[in-house]
């Protein structure tokens, strides 16, 4: 499946906003948009003013990097999100939050979205105690993801344990540290996704 191997802190310039997609170092002082805040390329710091359409192609390719998805994987997310009832936009994050390389990076198990769904498809967690290595499974109210045994004591997860100490972890799941284990106590709703994305120019772009 075609995924993006080049430079990731590239997509964060191209932005114009930190998608966190390296862990700390998106945090720290090698962060590459604190050094070039313009978009990458012999002309970055001359772009222009962009379209209407510019700007809703912007929203969408920034959710899709944050999640880490390609386009047929994305525009699926779309057409389930049309189908449900409520705010399309609304529901799309939802459904992103729910994926489960998603829940894992937000519990605090890998330092960014990308190392959370290697360390899934390698098997490295429990999904109400039986094995899984689907990252876009999406998890339900009630379900209970562990470290699984053999992946407790690896040094991704155990640093990336470490830095989300010093973090808030979202409302919606439980996480004991100690344990290496986390529960969804409630699915997320908008207010709970702090993502500087503008869904409804998503919507937009996809219902021309």
């Amino acid at each position: 499946m075609a995924r993006y191997c080049e430079a990731s802190c590239r997509l964060c310039r191209r932005e114009g906003v930190k998608l966190f997609l390296k862990g700390a170092r998106c945090t720290g002082e090698k962060c590459a948009i604190e050094k070039r805040n313009y978009a990458p390329g012999m002309h970055g710091q001359k772009r222009g003013k962009l379209s209407d359409y510019g700007i809703q192609l912007r929203e969408k390719q920034k959710a899709k990097r944050i999640y880490g998805l390609i386009e047929v994987q994305f525009k699926n997310f779309f057409h389930k999100a049309e189908r449900q009832k409520g705010v399309t936009g609304t529901n799309l994050l939802v459904l992103l939050e729910r994926r489960l390389d998603n829940v894992v990076y937000r519990m605090g198990f890998a330092s960014s979205r990308k190392q959370a769904r290697q360390l899934v498809r390698h098997a490295g967690f429990l999904l109400n105690g039986r094995k899984i290595n689907i990252p876009s499974y999406l998890v339900k109210t009630g379900d209970v993801i562990a470290v699984e045994e053999k992946s407790r004591e690896l040094v991704c997860i155990l640093d990336a344990i470490k830095n989300m100490r010093e973090q808030a972890i979202p409302k919606w799941v439980e996480v004991s540290f100690d344990h290496k284990t986390g529960t969804i106590t409630a699915l997320p709703t908008r207010e709970d996704i702090d993502l500087p994305v503008k869904e409804q120019q998503i919507v937009e772009l996809y219902s021309k």
